[in-house]
């Protein structure tokens, strides 16, 4: 595997059992990853499973398939240029815009209005000065319509909905964010 532990003897910090400040102690194990990756990488050997339901033999489980155009950390993200929600109003969201300028926080969500628990969305909007003041933007990315993604922003929190957002909801009706991004499963 390309990740292997290791420990270092230098200054490694630690957590001591008895006390919940972290301090210079024994070493701890730390994760090495290499500069880069075999090509192609594939993590399709790799399979993981959901714990069964209590009182049944049956296991659900769905298998992870990546291939080597994902973005992986250290590489270029994906541009894009897609309509979004922002302020009640339709606005053109083209991520090479903030390259320079800001950095940005890019995250997917299947879809507006589902059992998707919206605490996360309404939390980043909630402290998004906070984001601001580190000179980062937020982008939230589903493949709903910008007319859905309205319809969530115009209801009210307590009504299951998000309210104002002090960020862009951005629309991937295409998929195509969302596939370059290895994110879509492409069957469902």
């Amino acid at each position: 595997m390309a990740c292997s532990p290791t420990t270092s003897a230098s200054s490694i910090l630690s957590l001591n059992p008895n006390s919940s400040l972290i301090s210079p102690k024994k070493p701890i194990s730390t994760l090495s990853i290499p500069n880069s990756l075999p090509k192609p990488f594939s993590l399709s050997s790799l399979s993981f499973s959901r714990p069964s339901l209590q009182h049944s033999s049956r296991r659900n489980s769905f298998l992870v398939n990546a291939s080597s155009g994902l973005p992986l950390v250290g590489n270029v993200a994906p541009d894009f240029e897609a309509e979004a929600v922002f302020d009640q109003e339709f606005i053109k969201v083209k991520l090479s815009d903030y390259i320079g300028k800001k950095y940005v926080i890019l995250f997917f969500y299947p879809l507006d209005f589902t059992f998707v628990c919206p605490t996360e969305i309404t939390a980043f909007s909630d402290r998004h000065a906070e984001f601001d003041a580190i000179n980062t933007e937020i982008l939230g990315v589903s493949v709903d319509s910008v007319f859905s993604h309205l319809a969530w922003v115009q209801s009210d929190r307590k009504s299951g909905g998000l309210g104002d957002l002090k960020y862009p909801l951005v629309s991937d009706v295409t998929k195509s964010i969302s596939e370059s991004y290895g994110v879509l499963i492409p069957d469902q």
